[in-house]
């Protein structure tokens, strides 16, 4: 399937004097890795934290690409010796800002706004106007939008699905956005019962086995953040057994793929897996 550039991005492409196909990059977020590999920059990639590369881009592991720390112990001396002409990052990075200014330009690369698909594809025009490859990145977005609305379609009858995050043994409310507003999936309404609890600027919901089977969802989708991050991850068998155990007799658990939903979220790959594994999950699940 092949898609024109729009006379807009044209436009964007003639207008954008930062336009390179020699940058160097560095980049802490996994998202932005995920979207330059898909449009073929991996020869640009000087800079990675290693650590945290998820399985599809253990390539970047390369004794050629320079471990740059972790991503909230970013290495400095190793990022300026990597010489990076720019340096991609996101709020995880922020109290760091100054200091990585000082060794290259900058690209914050959060998602901003509170419709993800159209943050989402400003974050890859943009990365693609800094790198001169506007077409490769307008023919992906078309067929990856393509894709997103076959299965928005296909998904239009699915069961009741809550997603939560694990992290620790304790299991979190997490409206996530490809699954209720990229996919279209209904969210399911909170009891009373259950109550927020706010942690400097950041908003938890706690979930106990027993508000879940308050909920009484369907399909219960977990992001395991505990493994995504190398600690204990979340026994699926455990937690289904708790969960029938607090009366959740229909819930069916499925667990997401830890870093792809924790860590490199917000790429072009990453968003098709995330749309591939959620489809894949809901019309499974016998409904």
């Amino acid at each position: 399937m092949k898609f024109a550039i729009t006379t807009t991005a044209m436009l964007l492409a003639a207008a954008s004097a930062t336009a390179s196909a020699d940058q160097r990059i560095a980049t802490f977020d996994l998202g932005s890795l995920d979207t330059l590999d898909a449009l073929g920059l991996k020869e640009q990639v000087v800079g990675v934290p290693k650590a945290s590369l998820p399985d599809y881009l253990e390539q970047y592991a390369a004794d050629d690409v320079t471990n740059i720390g972790g991503l909230r112990s970013p290495d400095m001396d190793a990022l300026g010796e990597s010489e990076p002409s720019l340096i991609l990052y996101t709020g995880r990075q922020g109290e760091w800002e100054e200091e990585l200014s000082e060794i290259a330009p900058l690209l914050n690369t959060s998602l901003q706004g509170d419709d993800y698909l159209t943050a989402f594809d400003a974050n890859i025009r943009e990365l693609a106007s800094r790198l001169a490859v506007e077409g490769k990145a307008e023919e992906a977005l078309g067929i990856l939008h393509a894709e997103i609305e076959t299965q928005r379609e296909a998904l239009s009858n699915a069961p009741s699905t809550l997603v939560v995050t694990h992290n620790g043994g304790n299991l979190m409310l997490n409206q996530h956005p490809v699954v209720h507003d990229v996919l279209g999936v209904a969210t399911v309404e909170m009891p009373a019962s259950v109550t927020s609890e706010t942690r400097g600027t950041r908003t938890f919901t706690p979930l106990s086995p027993e508000a879940i089977s308050e909920i009484d969802p369907e399909v219960l989708l977990v992001v395991d953040r505990s493994a995504a991050i190398g600690d204990e991850p979340a026994d699926a068998d455990a937690l289904a057994k708790t969960l029938l155990d607090a009366g959740a007799e229909k819930a069916q658990v499925v667990m997401l793929t830890p870093a792809l939903w924790y860590l490199s979220g917000g790429g072009l790959q990453s968003l098709a897996l995330q749309v591939e594994e959620v489809a894949a999950a809901l019309n499974s699940s016998g409904n």
